[in-house]
């Protein structure tokens, strides 16, 4: 009889050895990934962009999955940035414009988001060691809201910015500490200053865990200043004159009615001037995502790391007779490259599919192996869709856009005309922005529809929508002319996703079969949306 069990005892133990060293080797085979943010800033997809960065398509887009449908969830830097971070849409997260009041890096900011950003999930749960360099939010560093000393939770390493985009003559935190650099080239090029510390990290971190690493760059946002060697860099680049350029948007906004068109010569040198000098900054971001996978090639660690490339927003240059800007609801603002490779990600892939910023959260930490549904974001992880290891068909059809306007109290001397409630105005008294360039859009891109559909919050009331479709550079506004229905319908879901939180922002749109109308939950619906942001503004 102990014989027998000494037989089934060993018989257990070999089986339980056995599991083990097959659960070792399969970890081995499928170690927890590894994952690479990179983020430029004012970077375009539909007036060129990408066109400089030949090395960035070929070693991530090329190796990978290029979205071609890819939309931010607010046109400006810091609701925008908050959005990735958060996963949320600005009407959750609360950040609405680049300064201290409009919530980008504030205390309250601080309190209630930084504790639910992606990096946060990461570092909390132990398993990633997380590294930050570059451009966090345009406020950093205020004084006023812990200065240079406060580092956000969710960050083991941290080379932060503080305030806003430059190229020389900033100040970094540290891990805390401010670190001052000047106009030296070799020693202060805010991008290459990125690579090298990039760099620095791979080499001295830890190799026996996984980590995240997210680059935000400077380039291509003003003030343009490229490395010296590409100073003389594409001699000949002018701005793209698609047929929305140069022309007067007669059937928008009154924001954009109010541009002078034809832009005098002077304004259209300025802005060809001013085209060339981004590209050029982003031959530097190109060294840069070389440097990266150069060094991740040379690691072995190539082959299991996802590295993501995208921009916090869009840029124009002269549609609509606009100088030169982001903020407005057009496909050259709203629209940004997402290029992403990594394991089990085929080569040469290009997905039409519709993808938000606020789904960035979501994917890196679905990556990671947690579960998305026990944090409060409202995007959705594209994780299945990169690798093919899911159904494409059930993925959604709309995603929020939303941007609240700003202007000065006060008019501006140089163009008293305009009189007070306008800002980012320029030389000839063309103005980019307004309190009441306060808009939300739906943007639908399904097999049955590629439509745009906008509210302003203004005392007209103002809706512009675009088939595009048929009208890719929306030169026509259809709102008058399309059908009632389809109004109605984008009417109530625009309400529905403007008090959308969490999973509720992840229903389906009016083109989804799913899709269910019922006029009587329009009213209810404003009345939740508008009470929600009253609070917000208490």
């Amino acid at each position: 009889m102990r014989q027998k069990c000494r037989h089934i005892i060993i018989r257990f133990i070999l089986i339980c050895v056995t599991l083990l060293c097959n659960s070792l080797a399969e970890a081995k085979m499928n170690p927890t990934p590894n994952i690479v943010l990179i983020l430029t800033d004012d970077l375009d997809v539909s007036i060129g962009g990408m066109m400089p960065l030949v090395k960035t398509k070929k070693l991530i887009g090329d190796a990978g999955i290029t979205f071609t449908n890819t939309f931010v969830a607010s046109p400006l830097c810091c609701p925008s940035r908050a959005s990735i971070l958060t996963g949320k849409y600005p009407h959750n997260h609360h950040v609405v414009n680049n300064t201290l009041e409009g919530n980008c890096s504030s205390t309250a900011w601080q309190k209630t988001q930084e504790p639910e950003t992606f990096s946060a999930f990461l570092q909390k749960h132990g398993t990633y060691q997380t590294f930050f360099a570059g451009k966090y939010l345009n406020e950093y560093g205020s004084k006023k809201a812990g200065g240079v000393e406060h580092v956000p939770p969710g960050w083991d390493h941290w080379f932060a910015l503080e305030r806003n985009s430059k190229y020389y003559n900033y100040t970094l935190s540290v891990n805390g500490r401010a670190q001052r650099h000047g106009q030296n080239y070799s020693e202060d090029y805010l991008t290459d200053v990125l690579a090298n510390i990039s760099i620095d990290f791979l080499e001295n971190k830890s190799n026996r865990r996984p980590f995240f690493m997210m680059v935000s760059t400077p380039a291509p946002h003003s003030p343009w200043t490229a490395a010296p060697q590409y100073e003389s860099s594409f001699p000949n680049i002018k701005a793209p004159r698609d047929p929305n350029f140069n022309i007067h948007g007669k059937d928008k906004h009154w924001l954009i009615r109010q541009a002078k068109t034809p832009m005098t010569n002077s304004s259209v040198e300025f802005l060809d001037n001013a085209y060339r000098k981004r590209w050029r900054t982003l031959l530097s971001v190109d060294d840069l995502v070389e440097k990266v996978v150069r060094k991740l090639e040379v690691r072995g660690e190539l082959s299991n790391t996802y590295i993501i490339f995208t921009s916090d927003n869009g840029y124009h240059t002269g549609q609509f007779s606009l100088p030169m800007d982001k903020r407005q609801l057009y496909e050259f603002d709203i629209r940004v490259p997402l290029l992403v490779r990594g394991p089990n990600i085929k080569p040469n892939q290009t997905s039409p599919l519709l993808i938000a910023n606020v789904d960035l959260g979501p994917t890196i930490l679905d990556i990671a192996g947690y579960n998305v549904n026990e944090t409060q974001m409202d995007g959705m992880s594209f994780f299945f869709i990169m690798t093919g290891k899911g159904n494409s068909s059930t993925w959604r059809s709309d995603v929020l856009v939303e941007y609240e306007g700003e202007g000065s109290s006060i008019s501006d001397p140089a163009c008293p005309l305009l009189g007070p409630g306008v800002s980012e105005c320029f030389p000839d008294c063309v103005c980019e922005d307004s309190y009441n360039n306060t808009y939300a859009c739906v943007r639908t891109v399904s097999q049955a529809a590629n439509l745009q559909y906008c509210e302003f919050d203004d005392n007209e009331v103002f809706v512009e929508v675009y088939n595009l479709t048929a009208d890719p550079f929306q030169l026509s506004n259809i709102a008058k002319s399309i059908d009632q229905e389809v109004l109605e319908k984008m009417n109530h879901r625009l309400m529905m996703l403007q008090s959308c939180s969490g999973q509720s922002c992840r229903t389906p749109g009016v083109y989804d079969s799913q899709f269910r109308f019922d006029p009587r939950l329009m009213f209810s619906s404003l009345v939740a949306h508008r009470n929600k942001r009253r609070q917000t503004l208490k």
